[in-house]
């Protein structure tokens, strides 16, 4: 028996012989198969540009709550103080920009950031699901914080909060109670007198708490600002301050409202 291969040109041979005569002889044609190191890298650069746009757009989303949440304190200024904010809100850029042009110019940064957002995290989610196609026997998250085991369905939650939020305080304005829709700080003061709706609120600031102090620390850790242990723990300090700063805030107007200490 004779086996011949041509690795060159993936040709492959097989001659079996019995008393000098050759039986029988077989080609068979493989199809040579060997990994793409240009997919690799560029497999490799997408994935590090996917990072890249999440931790950019984490950070844009991050300095507008923060920004957020300082505009809703004004509710413990009164009635004509928050409104007044509201209107000024309005004003900025007049006369270059239309009134009210600033806003939507915000608005269409923050949707474009929240595409790329979503997406990115969807996309790398699935490569990961890819890498992977087989689960672990057993699982554990050793070294792993609550708030990145929560970063998926945490972040569903904000997302399905967000569009409430905004057919709830911007298009079309919606008052549960039945209340006027052109007043914001009666909007604002009637929808948290409403206990589920306060509730709904309040769920969603946990999550986004656990959202922002991962996501903080995720941020610097693909901008390559957590190269030192010293670096590390002040970006862990970072993600915690900013998640109790941003969540916390946002919580104070409706609790207050809730318990009177904010009313019409």
């Amino acid at each position: 028996m004779c086996i011949v291969v041509d690795y060159n040109t993936t040709h492959l041979t097989y001659a079996r012989a019995r008393g000098g005569l050759a039986l029988d002889s077989v080609a068979v044609q493989t199809k040579a198969t060997q990994p793409s190191l240009v997919t690799g890298v560029r497999g490799t650069r997408t994935t590090i540009a996917l990072k890249l746009l999440m931790a950019t757009s984490g950070i844009v989303f991050i300095l507008f709550v923060l920004a957020h949440m300082y505009g809703n304190l004004k509710a413990f200024a009164g009635h004509e103080a928050f409104n007044d904010y509201a209107h000024h809100l309005r004003e900025i850029g007049e006369p270059i920009l239309p009134y009210g042009g600033a806003l939507w110019i915000l608005r269409t940064v923050l949707l474009v950031s929240l595409v790329a957002h979503v997406t990115s995290a969807i996309v790398l989610w699935r490569r990961r699901a890819r890498a992977r196609p087989v689960a672990y026997v057993v699982k554990r998250n050793v070294g792993s914080s609550f708030s990145s085991r929560t970063m998926r369905w945490g972040g569903l939650t904000l997302l399905l909060f967000i569009i409430w939020h905004l057919l709830n305080f911007t298009v079309p304005k919606i008052n549960v109670t039945g209340g006027p829709i052109d007043d914001p700080y009666v909007l604002l003061v009637e929808s948290f007198q409403t206990w589920w709706l306060t509730v709904i609120y309040l769920v969603a600031m946990v999550a986004l708490g656990l959202h922002l102090h991962h996501g903080t620390w995720s941020s610097l850790q693909t901008l390559g600002w957590t190269g030192s242990a010293g670096a590390r723990r002040r970006a862990k300090v970072a993600g915690w301050v900013v998640a109790i700063v941003i969540a916390g805030g946002f919580s104070l107007v409706p609790l207050a409202v809730l318990f009177g200490i904010v009313s019409v």
